[in-house]
């Protein structure tokens, strides 16, 4: 009795829970659009898009669509990011020797086709070298091509400012490399070698928020940074801009949302040093963020003891994201956006999307409101749009449930 009410008092709960259609694509339901303006419709076009889209587009773009007189163009949203691949691969060292004051070497590169970096495995600290080298097919014949750019190793561990122990080349086939390091590295430190052909193509960016320096800074030994930001955009890196007389420095870096969460932390660094006849000269002023979406960021920068840095920029900054699409004769594009309730399209174009290397850049106009704008209807399940009479009905049932319960802890066991 008691499990056949439950049942019945149940059920119209349950049946009232309706799961939603996904919505489809329509143009009243967009709140915005921006013409298209294409110079080549008969080839592949590309569409970066700009902080503005931001304003009003769902934060993961999936509400974007192309529109040709009222018909959708498939399309493909991409990030420019930079593709570096390498795959190393240890090689054999030969005939480790000292020759005067200085250590010499062959690398035998068999098995690996083409190279453009060596990174040596150097067992040793706080140094600044020259290695200079030269390629040859026999080793008989060891200068038969040589490099006349030497690269700087060095490793600075006792002033904290990093190391690199890697030769650049240009893209060598040569079955034998011949390796001159200056003084200041022995025979035995030479641990290992490992070689690699990198490919790399640099991402793009675009602009997404300015900065300027608090005053006073909020903590002692820190230099901070307000930025605010376009829009929801995400951020993908800050990019600073350091006195060019500011050198030899390594500071750490933190940002914070306007919640105060950690969103990104780093280093940036210049290095202008000469020791022992050999220069050193590198930097690295970008620290990297993951998509990081708010609309401020503080910065703070660990000084220590030192001063503070000559800070003369930074730049917070998103990666390109682009709409490539195929306009096949189309010239009337629209990119509306705008529908929080729209889930991202899924098109043919996208599953056999390739580049083109002449594929052309199209621009769009400035934004403007849908004049055709509607707001959705309510979809929502009856269960989510009368949240309050469900809980009601749900207690009334455990209400319901416990009376019975109790009812039947008084009732007497019949007699036999």
């Amino acid at each position: 009795m008691t499990g056949h009410f439950v049942r019945a008092a149940l059920l119209p709960l349950l049946a009232a829970a309706v799961i939603a259609a996904v919505p489809d694509a329509d143009l009243r339901y967009f709140t915005t659009l921006r013409d298209v303006q294409i110079t080549d419709s008969a080839r592949q076009n590309y569409i970066i898009l700009d902080p503005e889209i931001w304003q009003d587009a769902r934060a993961d773009l999936g509400d974007l669509r192309l529109y040709d007189q009222g018909h959708q163009v498939p399309y493909i949203l991409t990030q420019a990011r930079g593709v570096s691949t390498s795959e190393e691969h240890e090689v054999k060292i030969l005939n480790l020797a000292q020759v005067g004051d200085h250590t010499e070497f062959d690398l035998d590169m068999q098995g690996v086709p083409e190279y453009d970096h060596i990174r040596l495995a150097l067992e040793a600290k706080n140094f600044v070298i020259s290695a200079s080298v030269a390629g040859s097919n026999t080793l008989a014949d060891r200068a038969a091509a040589p490099w006349p750019t030497p690269s700087t190793l060095y490793d600075f561990t006792a002033e904290k400012l990093g190391a690199n122990s890697t030769i650049t080349l240009p893209t060598w086939s040569f079955r034998y490399v011949r390796v001159r390091l200056t003084h200041g590295i022995m025979p035995a430190q030479v641990r290992g070698a490992l070689v690699s052909n990198l490919q790399e193509r640099e991402a793009a960016y675009i602009p997404a928020g300015t900065c300027h320096s608090v005053e006073p800074p909020p903590k002692p030994h820190h230099s901070t940074l307000a930025c605010d930001l376009f829009g929801k955009i995400p951020i993908d890196r800050v990019v600073f801009t350091i006195g060019a007389g500011t050198v030899n420095f390594l500071r750490p870096v933190r940002i914070q949302d306007e919640k105060g969460m950690q969103v990104a932390i780093g280093e940036i660094s210049r290095i202008r040093a000469r020791r022992g006849g050999q220069s050193v000269i590198t930097e690295d002023l970008v620290v990297p963020a993951n998509e990081v979406c708010c609309e401020h960021l503080t910065i703070e920068i660990e000084n220590g003891d030192d001063p503070s840095l000559d800070i003369t920029a930074a730049q917070p900054q998103s990666i390109q994201r682009r709409v490539y699409f195929d306009p096949a004769g189309h010239t009337a594009l629209k990119l509306y956006y705008g529908d929080p309730k729209l889930v991202s399209p899924t098109y043919d174009y996208a599953k056999f999307f390739k580049e083109e290397a002449d594929a052309l850049k199209a621009e769009l106009a400035p934004a403007t409101k849908n004049a055709t704008y509607t707001a959705r209807p309510d979809d929502r399940p009856w269960s989510e749009k009368h949240k309050s009479v469900l809980w009601i009905a749900m207690l009334f049932a455990v209400a319901v449930l416990a009376w019975l319960a109790v009812r039947g802890l008084r009732e007497k066991p019949s007699a036999h």
